[in-house]
């Protein structure tokens, strides 16, 4: 049994970080999902650049959405949901056996909409009727403006990934929007199981807060801040709020831990796998990440409340110079920024592609 299935047997899911047709064409992802106990997958808009720029499956498509009128954002997002809805019909099983709480797959709105609720919102409503898939979530940014997008869409029945969460405030922020959500519904008479996760991003801190901290503290305040978020999280589902919620039919918003992907080349490069196991979560995993801890990762031992809560290690990066709270509102910022600056260049590689597709076409 590999350190994979290990993992899927202490009670976390393993999920992808990543998507392209070639994995769904050359049986990549079929065979992670068989060998590495792959139960769902994600994607993000830098994903999707690296996909379409840095190959030619997307072509023929490209090609023939193109003659057809098609362009910009409407191009891609068809691009997208052929790729999205092939890997969710691949995990559905997952999702049926375990009631929809695996085998999920996600697709980003647009993130130059990170600021703008109520576009956000109609985005995540026409993306999901449009990909016709129950295990398919909407990522939408936790930023202010994204919070009210969030609960607004819960309430509407919306799948969401809360995407962009990189500290405990931030993701209690994202846990409160679900629940609104789920209570306007409760209140409303609809049903209440609407699927959601909450994804913190993890080695970022690090990338970040290296160049402050002295060695000896280097790779250490993510794990931290992931721990804090953590048991915040256990402390919710504990809560007597949950518990009528749970009573009603609801399903808990699972905590998922992103960015997990080590930076730094001097660290072991499973380390915020290994060091974030824990039951009732889910680790989604770029495929350099998945492999590596498939072939030599270790499951020692989970994170329980009564281990280090983190507190001490993010007091002593304090003293240091890392003002948390700062530095945490600075990743989310610097994260949409990211991923509006890889939008932009998704959709001119594609703009470029279609013209340079239409001129090999003139005879």
């Amino acid at each position: 049994m590999n350190a994979t299935q290990q993992l899927h047997n202490l009670g976390q899911s393993l999920w992808l970080d990543n998507i392209t047709r070639a994995l769904l064409d050359d049986g990549t992802l079929a065979r992670y999902i068989r060998d590495f106990a792959i139960t769902g997958l994600t994607s993000n808009p830098t994903i999707f650049e690296h996909a379409i720029g840095n190959s030619d499956a997307y072509d023929e498509a490209i090609r023939r959405k193109a003659r057809d009128g098609k362009s910009g954002e409407a191009l891609f997002f068809e691009l997208a949901l052929e790729d999205l809805t092939r890997a969710a019909d691949l995990l559905r099983p997952f999702f049926d056996a375990t009631a929809g709480i695996d085998g999920w797959v996600s697709l980003e709105v647009s993130p130059l909409l990170a600021h703008d609720a109520a576009r956000t919102m109609a985005a995540a409503a026409d993306l999901h009727a449009r990909a016709a898939r129950a295990n398919l979530f909407i990522k939408i940014p936790g930023t202010p403006e994204g919070l009210a997008a969030i609960e607004a869409s819960i309430f509407a029945g919306v799948p969401i990934n809360v995407t962009l969460l990189f500290s405990r405030a931030q993701y209690q922020a994202a846990a409160e929007a679900y629940l609104r959500g789920i209570e306007r519904r409760i209140g409303a008479g609809l049903d209440p199981k609407v699927g959601s996760v909450a994804s913190l991003f993890v080695s970022r801190w690090d990338v970040a807060a290296n160049k402050t901290l002295p060695q000896r503290l280097n790779n250490r305040l993510g794990i931290a801040v992931a721990t804090q978020a953590w048991r915040a999280y256990r402390e919710l589902l504990a809560s007597p709020r949950w518990h009528q919620m749970a009573t009603a039919g609801a399903q808990a918003q699972r905590l998922l831990w992103a960015s997990t992907g080590t930076k730094d080349p001097e660290a072991p490069d499973t380390l915020y796998v290994e060091q974030l196991a824990a039951p009732e979560t889910i680790n989604t995993m770029p495929e350099k990440t998945l492999q590596a801890f498939a072939d030599h990762g270790q499951v020692t031992q989970a994170l329980t409340m009564a281990g280090d809560s983190g507190t001490a290690l993010i007091a002593e990066c304090r003293r240091e110079g890392v003002d948390e709270d700062a530095l945490a509102a600075r990743l989310q910022r610097e994260g949409a920024d990211a991923f509006a600056t890889s939008w932009r260049k998704l959709l001119e590689s594609i703009a470029s592609k279609a013209n340079r597709l239409a001129s090999a076409d003139v005879p």
